[in-house]
């Protein structure tokens, strides 16, 4: 009976996220796919990088998504004047106290669109390291913990673009997925024009999920149960990231930790209450590219971290289990 109730859980809760990602997508058009990635991300506690040229959506998608969650939602525009001060806070002279007084940045909020990251110079870019891994604030000495969910959707555009400061690994590797949206196909872009003429592009959105909704999807993805043979399988997918010949720097424990973490807020939006392989092959392509770096020669030979994380999910022997896995 309690297996039961607990499964009853996890489809309710997948079809509650499903609305919100389907009211999302009355704004974003074509882009369900992305849409779920984000939600995947923040079931998982984790971060989003959106990186592709400009025009194509990303900041909409943020804006979208925080409006769909009643959660306390801020903005940050970096710039390549912007200090770390004007991210995570300032010490302000009180004249009344005669002492000085910390105000928070805007980091300190539940939702956060940090917009053109890689326009700042990596002083600022820096001053995010904490606060995306530790989920805390440190200044003079004194650390602050950030407001529960803390969840962190930056864009960026290509580095080739003038006046950008590519993202060091320290920094990539705290992002749990890498998106690109990529530009819509004919008929998406049709019908954002049909909308821009009828004056509903862009238009705001209504809560439908609030910041204890959030909580308990968070709590119940870190309860998916996880088979023996797939962290098995999962640390082999990891492990051989770091042995393949056109790889210079593998994937580290922390994208293993994320990749197992992203499967299970991926079953759990499709209303599972277990993994399955099929979980980690469908978010390595967002989890692990990112966080390696490959060697001069392979990137001559246009290899790509995509090229090399589909070749070894494609040769990657997969655990296979029997109905009674099923049926627990």
């Amino acid at each position: 009976m309690a297996q039961v109730k607990q499964r009853e859980a996890y489809e309710q809760t997948s079809r509650q996220i499903i609305q919100v990602m389907d009211h999302v997508s009355t704004v974003i058009v074509g882009k369900a796919r992305e849409i779920e990635l984000c939600f995947v991300a923040l079931l998982a506690k984790g971060h989003v990088l959106l990186e592709d040229v400009p025009g194509v959506g990303k900041t909409r998608l943020v804006k979208s998504i925080a409006q769909s969650l009643d959660c306390q939602f801020k903005r940050i525009q970096f710039t390549p004047d912007l200090l770390p001060s004007d991210v995570t806070g300032i010490s302000v002279y009180n004249q009344g106290t005669h002492d000085f007084e910390y105000r928070e940045g805007p980091i300190f909020s539940q939702i956060v669109l940090v917009d053109e990251i890689n326009r700042t110079s990596p002083r600022t870019q820096a001053a995010l390291l904490e606060s995306l891994e530790e989920r805390a604030v440190t200044f003079d000495g004194v650390t602050r913990l950030l407001p529960t969910p803390f969840f962190v959707l930056a864009t960026q555009n290509p580095i080739e673009y003038e006046g950008t400061f590519p993202l060091p690994e320290a920094q990539l590797d705290r992002f749990l997925l890498k998106i690109s949206l990529g530009y819509p196909s004919k008929d998406e872009e049709f019908q954002i024009l049909e909308r821009s003429l009828a004056g509903t592009f862009g238009q705001d959105l209504e809560p439908l999920a609030t910041q204890n909704d959030i909580l308990a999807w968070q709590a119940l993805a870190s309860r998916v149960f996880v088979d023996q043979g797939l962290l098995r399988y999962a640390v082999d997918l990891v492990a051989r990231t770091r042995t393949h010949e056109s790889v210079y720097l593998g994937v580290s424990p922390r994208g293993a930790i994320g990749l197992l973490h992203a499967a299970q807020a991926l079953a759990t939006l499709r209303g599972r209450d277990y993994l399955l392989p099929d979980d980690l092959k469908e978010v390595a392509p967002y989890v692990l590219p990112h966080r390696m770096i490959l060697k001069p020669d392979a990137r001559l030979r246009q290899i790509t971290e995509a090229t090399v994380v589909a070749e070894i999910l494609a040769s990657q022997p997969v655990p296979v289990y029997g109905a009674s896995f099923f049926a627990r």
